[in-house]
């Protein structure tokens, strides 16, 4: 019981303090205040205009790095052409080692079927 009748002086306690904060809040203190929050929002947008030119700068230097590394797999790109052609020609020797060792193969049974042929004949 105690208690609560504790609390219960209490909002007649923070309405008496809200009061008294109310009156001493003149109109040229709050002007006064409002100049100062706008003097301080004004040097934070000045800090962002400067954040602001640091990244155009940063997204410059990005995309000039980026310009060279275009440029690199460009070379890459040639070079890879390069040996791709060189596989190619080395592909169509392989075709043509492949046919003339069928060919001779071929020719050696030939050789082979008609010689054991002569031997059975004779």
């Amino acid at each position: 019981m105690l208690q609560s009748a504790r609390y219960t002086s209490h909002p007649f306690v923070y309405a008496a303090i809200m009061e008294a904060m109310r009156e001493s809040w003149t109109d040229e203190r709050l002007d006064d205040f409002r100049a100062e929050t706008a003097r301080r929002f004004d040097r934070v947008d000045e800090s962002f205009d400067k954040v602001d030119v640091r990244f155009e700068r940063l997204e410059a230097r990005i995309d000039e790095k980026f310009d060279k590394v275009d440029a690199r797999f460009d070379k890459v790109d040639a070079r890879f052409e390069r040996v791709d052609a060189k596989f190619d020609r080395v592909e169509e020797r392989l075709e043509a080692l492949n046919h003339t060792m069928l060919r001779l193969g071929a020719g050696a049974i030939v050789v082979f079927v008609v010689g054991f042929a002569g031997l059975l004949v004779s």
